[in-house]
């Protein structure tokens, strides 16, 4: 019975692996196709014949700077990554383990915007990125989203599982607040942090709403909001749309595979004690 327990077990496993998988697949194989091939009727699995086509429209294709939008949404996610880990770690700090009035409060504030729809933020957002002249900016993709609420609830999960002791430790030591933070809770909180860095880099990599309002010039767009530029009007050429998403897709699943480690111990940890 446990055999075949597991075996069932497996076999759902694998359906479920096969379902996730074979979308990326088929993208990469429709990339390596000619224009025809992926329009053909039935369609078929391989390309034939195999073909680079795709990669040399989308690599050098003057009108539509991909490598260009791939460095932008690099920069913009990394960026991003590194502002959300600074605010949500030190507000975190604060709900954790400093004792003021109006905590709890403050807290259930927090939690409570994760409530509110992304795009209803969009015209106030807009506003502010204009009257702060950062509208076709690398500052408007950078800043807004910052103060990620996810990542105060997440990171204060997390800094509640750590015990006290370690604090009143340093604390005897002599050390103050802010080297408690940086010397004894962020270097534990390592497996929390690198979570977050990926939910976040993961976040603003594949947002296509905000950079198309307001970004304008060419140069300056993200990949995914560049990569709505590549159909055409009248027809879609459908590898070289798949090719730009292999692009895009790439520095994610690296991303992923080298911090799945880290993702499955700070997930698993931040929900020990709430």
């Amino acid at each position: 019975m446990t055999t075949l327990r597991r075996s069932a077990r497996y076999a759902v496993l694998v359906l479920l692996a096969l379902i996730f998988l074979t979308p990326l697949v088929w993208m990469a194989v429709t990339s390596v196709k000619t224009y025809g091939d992926a329009q053909r009727i039935p369609p078929s699995f391989l390309p034939d014949p195999f073909s680079t086509y795709a990669y040399r429209q989308v690599l050098d294709n003057a009108s539509n700077p991909v490598l260009r939008w791939f460095l932008n949404s690099m920069l913009a996610a990394t960026l991003h990554s590194a502002l959300v880990l600074v605010t949500a770690s030190m507000a975190a700090y604060a709900l954790a383990r400093l004792r003021f009035r109006g905590r709890g409060v403050l807290f259930a504030l927090i939690v409570g915007t994760l409530f509110i729809p992304p795009t209803s933020l969009i015209i106030p957002n807009f506003v502010i990125a204009d009257r702060l002249a950062w509208l076709d900016t690398l500052a408007v993709v950078v800043v807004p989203g910052a103060a990620s609420a996810f990542g105060v609830f997440f990171l204060r999960q997390f800094f509640l599982s750590i015990p006290a002791e370690l604090e009143e430790a340093a604390l005897l030591d002599g050390a103050n607040r802010w080297q408690i933070f940086t010397r004894v809770l962020l270097p534990l909180s390592k497996p929390a942090l690198a979570t977050l860095a990926v939910l976040s880099f993961l976040t603003n990599w594949n947002d296509f709403l905000w950079p198309i309002y307001v970004l304008f010039s060419p140069e300056r767009l993200t990949l995914p909001a560049g990569l709505g530029l590549l159909q055409g009007s009248y027809n879609t050429d459908f590898p070289v749309i798949m090719a730009g998403a292999v692009l895009a897709s790439v520095p994610v699943l690296i991303l992923f595979v080298l911090a799945q480690r880290h993702i499955i111990q700070g997930v698993s940890r931040s929900g020990l004690k709430g």
